[in-house]
């Protein structure tokens, strides 16, 4: 057996012992041994392959995979091929997500010389995923089982394996994802002041449990894996611009809050008590004062409850501003992003998945849900580590790839995301196809900019061409080039219908919207008052 097919398959072995059961290979020549060492034990029932042409997507799609809890890991060859893996790392390591790239690269002679693609991959990737770097014969380190990893693999000629791999290890079951909320329990905490709970993303169920508890008002983002139950708040964000918000007096905070401005400026305000659970993360350091840290925990069973008055004039302020929201909605002449996002949401049924985009449609969609039963088992999910537009096509697929229990699942996405990870799409012939229908809210632009200052006025002689980037893609002959089904909508009784009837596989509803009204529509919502 030459080096490296002996390396390769030792390396496999390895993720198989780590419960990795989803490795995404991208082509290559440096990465041979470990392709066919993977293709070997996908074909033994080990493990399941799936191969993409793009790294950066490739990456993401080992992202989407993890992120529901199935294992995964990237594979691919040498040179700038390893960079595109950059972006799906630098997310999981900030969102806490334990996904594994393991890189070819040559040999330790042809270091630091002009060799075809070769560069320092040694620390690629920075110190937030540190490297192991890994030579002939020797031993292959422990997968750590809570932080992105990045195995570097020296290989040299030859390339090709001898002979197919016969004596391939059995496999090992994969490690129960285990929260480190689970089995431990916070210190009772004091119900007298003024207390709201926020749940930014992956905060998990503790957050609504405190909130139900306590008698608290509950500020959910759609991704915290808590916006159920009686004390979630739709409209929290308008809310947050009432009198009711001048009242608060401490803010307990779980999961990674990224949103919401309103939400933010809560936080610094000077006489606000924050008390604040670890964010997941490689950095736990809250970008705002924290004035006690309680711990990873579910709430503890004697947690007193708060006078209940205090919630229920938040959730009478909350049905008064969304009866007000929904009738503005329904007032407007076109079709509105805001409604997209509600048909959507009511289009999950329980057991399903939803994955959402950055920019506004995650915003639009914590405006517009109402509410699901605890105990649906619905899951939102989003990349909200360092919520970049990119990749986020794959990550979806990859999530619905690595949770086919799922009753429905469904992506909502913005069209600029979509077209920054259209190669998404390109699935092999061979390959395993997602059951997945992507929303795209298509306004020919980045509308989210039209909300922000760049978006004043008094910018408008330049804000298309730096900002706003109309594309005018016609998204029908792109999904066509991929042979992606796709239908085009532009009314909700229409969405609702395509919604309602999904033909199964990877397709693609689109729906058209305005974008030169997003900023007048915005104000006005943000006007709303109890």
């Amino acid at each position: 057996m030459t080096p490296s097919t002996a390396t390769a398959r030792a390396v496999v072995t390895a993720l198989l012992e780590a419960g990795v059961r989803e490795v995404v290979v991208a082509p290559g020549s440096r990465n041979a041994p470990l392709s066919f060492a993977l293709f070997d034990a996908a074909a033994a029932g080990r493990l399941r392959l799936h191969t993409r042409i793009d790294e950066r997507s490739a990456g993401f799609l080992a992202l989407g995979l993890t992120k529901v809890g199935a294992r995964a890991a990237v594979v691919c060859t040498s040179g700038t091929a390893v960079a595109n893996l950059h972006p799906a790392l630098l997310e999981a390591a900030h969102a806490g997500v334990a996904m594994v790239a393991v890189t070819a690269d040559r040999p330790a002679r042809l270091r630091g010389t002009g060799a075809n693609q070769t560069t320092d991959q040694v620390g690629v990737f920075g110190p937030l995923v540190p490297t192991l770097d890994l030579g002939p014969g020797e031993p292959v380190p422990v997968f750590p089982g809570s932080v992105p990893t990045h195995l570097n693999v020296r290989l040299d000629d030859p390339l090709v394996p001898e002979d197919p791999w016969a004596d391939l290890p059995d496999a090992v079951d994969p490690p129960r994802e285990q929260h480190p909320w689970r089995g431990r329990h916070l210190d009772p905490i004091d119900p007298g002041p003024r207390t709201v709970v926020v749940a930014g993303d992956d905060a998990g169920p503790p957050a609504r449990v405190l909130a139900e508890r306590a008698g608290w008002p509950l500020l959910a983002e759609p991704s915290a894996g808590c916006r159920t139950g009686r004390t979630p708040l739709r409209t929290y964000r308008l809310l947050l611009a009432s009198s009711l918000a001048e009242r608060v007096e401490r803010v307990v905070v779980m999961g990674h809050p990224t949103l919401s401005r309103p939400v933010q400026a809560l936080l610094a305000r000077p006489d606000v008590e924050v008390l604040s659970a670890p964010s997941p993360g490689v950095w736990n350091q809250r970008p705002f004062a924290v004035d006690h840290e309680i711990g990873w925990g579910e709430p503890h069973p004697d947690q007193a409850a708060c006078d209940p008055a205090w919630l229920e004039e938040w959730q009478a302020a909350d049905r008064a501003v969304g009866a007000q929201l929904d009738r503005l909605l329904a007032a407007e002449p076109d079709l509105t992003p805001h409604e997209v996002a509600g048909a959507v949401a009511a289009a999950v049924p329980p057991g399903g998945l939803l994955f959402v985009g950055p920019s506004n449609p995650v915003r639009d969609l914590d405006l517009m849900i109402r509410g699901w039963a605890v105990g649906d088992r619905r899951k939102v999910l989003a990349n909200r580590g360092l919520a970049g537009i990119d990749g986020v096509v794959s990550t979806a697929v990859g999530a619905a790839l690595g949770r086919p229990h799922s009753s429905r699942a469904i992506a909502l996405v913005g069209d600029v995301t979509f077209l920054h990870d259209a190669n998404g799409l390109v699935l092999g012939p061979q390959e395993p196809e997602p059951d997945l229908t992507i929303v795209v809210v298509n306004d020919d632009g980045g509308s989210i900019f039209a909300t922000l200052e760049q978006g004043d006025p008094a910018h408008a002689d330049r804000f298309d061409r730096v900002f706003g980037t109309p594309h005018h893609v016609d998204l029908a002959s792109l999904c066509a080039a991929t042979r992606t089904p796709h239908w085009r909508v532009e009314s909700l009784p229409e969405l609702e219908q395509a919604l309602a009837s999904p033909n199964g596989g990877l397709e693609v509803v689109e729906v058209r919207v305005r974008r030169d009204n997003r900023r007048d529509l915005d104000a006005r919502i943000r006007g709303l008052r109890p």
